[in-house]
């Protein structure tokens, strides 16, 4: 059951037009010189692989054909600050025309070491509290891009649903990430009208997870959409299933990697949305700083059977029915 976040997320959703013919992007493409993109990673995981597919695949789609008129710069930053940074300095210098900055981390280096080569952005939670644009409407300099803010009250409602006797939920979270304390300030509101008490534990880089979540006594689990945590999401799946208890993740991807539920966004579809922005830049000269900050507006409700099996959790049969995607 494809559920519309317009309700849910109000004015934070701004509408965009997805309107790019193949045809005529096949003129550009195949008139212009070769195309030279840089994209930065924060972390390998599932989900932000997905949205730079997404992105690649936009591209192609429309004309730009990889080694014949377009070239990818492809780095990834390990989950390391350091490197993020290191890989936005180098792309400053280079002769590129545009850069994709995917996950909060990234892009903040990105805006703040390359001022004249557009820049865009995805699988970013939150980009104005992020300190990346001026509004969501109107980004002010030379970025824009698309944000994956998920609803996070719909996430955690699914916890009740699936434990009704829960009464604490346990998030492991990155304490340098803002995507991941705008969150956490949503799961809190939201907490308080399940009657759920969250109990927090903060970590700085992967390898904390394991620890951080064996430290959580706790009825349920939720792991929002936090790049060091989910790229140690197994550990986190091992200790919900040796206690027994549900894990309820912030994006589809990490429910297929073993969490047993979400009302999640599709990643690789707002890869592809970032993409139809890009063809706005380089072949309509779009200006970033008038470009308002995109969403997808729709979530898909995925369970995970085998998973829920594995943390001794039966899933209702009323939300079998509603799931877009089942996983056995």
């Amino acid at each position: 059951m494809k559920r519309s976040t317009t309700g849910a997320l109000g004015a934070l959703l701004l509408s965009a037009s997805l309107a790019v013919t193949a045809c005529g992007a096949d003129a550009e493409a195949g008139d212009s010189e070769m195309v030279k993109i840089g994209i930065t990673q924060i972390v390998e995981h599932d989900a932000l692989t997905s949205a730079k597919e997404g992105f690649k695949r936009a591209l192609a789609e429309n004309g730009y054909t990889e080694g014949e008129n377009i070239t990818y710069d492809e780095q990834n930053a390990a989950g390391e600050q350091a490197t993020a940074t290191s890989i936005a300095s180098k792309f400053a210098s280079d002769d590129l025309d545009l850069v994709l900055a995917i996950a909060t981390p990234t892009a903040q280096a990105a805006a703040q070491a390359i001022t004249d080569i557009p820049i865009l952005i995805t699988a970013v939670t939150e980009p104005e509290e992020a300190g990346l644009v001026d509004s969501w409407d109107a980004p002010g300099a030379n970025l824009t891009g698309t944000s994956d803010l998920n609803p996070v009250a719909d996430q955690l409602a699914l916890i009740k649903e699936l434990a009704p006797d829960a009464k604490t939920v346990g998030i492991v979270y990155s304490s340098g990430e803002v995507n991941s304390e705008v969150q956490i300030e949503l799961a809190q509101e939201a907490a308080k009208d399940l009657g759920l008490e969250l109990k927090l534990a903060a970590v700085s880089n992967t390898a904390e997870v394991q620890q951080a979540a064996e430290s959580l006594d706790v009825d349920a689990f939720y792991i929002p959409t936090d790049n060091n945590v989910v790229a140690a999401l197994d550990s986190v799946v091992q200790i919900a299933e040796t206690k027994q208890i549900p894990l309820v993740t912030g994006d589809a991807g990490a429910v297929e990697a073993g969490g047993v539920a979400t009302w999640g966004i599709d990643y690789e579809a707002l890869g592809y949305q970032t993409g139809l922005m890009a063809i706005k830049i380089l072949e309509e000269d779009a200006d970033p700083a008038t470009m308002p900050i995109e969403t997808l507006d729709e979530v898909q409700l995925v369970v995970n059977k085998t998973a829920a099996a594995n943390m001794g959790i039966e899933i209702p049969a009323s939300m079998l029915e509603k799931a877009d995607k089942v996983i056995e």
